[in-house]
């Protein structure tokens, strides 16, 4: 199977400061985690798939199609939910998800029957006409991975979007994305800094200080590591990363 999206040797700096040094990785269909501490450099690289920040060198390519060069293309196969929430507050949750939709040449009742079945799912549909300012941190998560599901992306990516969430939210989102990824052969990139979240079938991007300092899939490095959980493994990889074995 061919990568859906491919970083290739993508760095940039903050002033002096490196930020990602040489960032190199590919994902599949599936649901691959991107791993690391606060300031391993993980929301910088979704600034750049986005297109909020350019990089400095390298490449990204979705589809084959080079994010630089043929960026409207590339951006109408990503879905995007950000870590601080970029809902309208003062729009009701329809009017989100039908704004959204239009900016992706959908009519309303196109979008809306588009996501029905998650709005259902996630206890929503009869709160389309709420403000979403009324809705708690939870219901606005939802309503935020309703909308980055609409337009049918190829890949969504997620920048630490449990944060703040409880633990019901929390699994509910991620059991439904790893639905998706069975059902419908959706590439998912969730970053984040929470072991719990990950499981042995995933595809793992460990990244610090700016670095890839590992990849592959969980159960392979559970095997390579000798270890026995995603704990462990963490703890490994940081050690070997810190005395410059990877």
């Amino acid at each position: 199977m061919t990568a859906t999206l491919e970083i290739n040797q993508i760095s940039f700096n903050y002033g002096p400061k490196k930020a990602l040094d040489k960032v190199t990785f590919a994902i599949k269909p599936g649901f691959n985690v991107l791993l690391g501490p606060n300031g391993a450099g993980k929301s910088t690289l979704i600034s750049l798939l986005t297109r909020l920040t350019k990089v400095d060198s390298g490449n990204i390519l979705c589809d084959g199609f080079d994010l630089e060069k043929e960026t409207a293309k590339v951006m109408r196969l990503f879905g995007v939910v950000f870590q601080q929430s970029t809902l309208d507050l003062d729009l009701s949750i329809k009017q989100n998800l039908v704004y959204h939709g239009a900016l992706h040449g959908l009519s309303a009742k196109q979008s809306l029957s588009n996501v029905m079945p998650l709005l259902e799912e996630f206890e929503l549909s009869s709160r389309l006409g709420d403000k979403v300012r009324s809705l708690n941190g939870g219901h606005r998560r939802r309503v935020e991975l309703v909308r980055a599901l609409l337009h049918k992306p190829k890949v969504l990516l997620l920048d630490e979007a449990s944060v703040g969430l409880d633990n019901p939210s929390r699994h509910m989102i991620i059991n439904y994305l790893r639905q998706c990824v069975r059902q419908e052969g959706l590439a998912v990139l969730w970053t984040t800094h929470l072991l719990d979240e990950i499981n042995a079938s995933d595809y793992l991007i460990m990244l610090n200080q700016g670095r890839v300092a590992q990849q592959g899939q969980v159960s392979t490095l559970l095997a390579q590591y000798a270890v026995n959980d995603v704990q462990a493994l963490y703890a490994a990889l940081t050690d070997a990363f810190a005395f410059n074995k990877i």
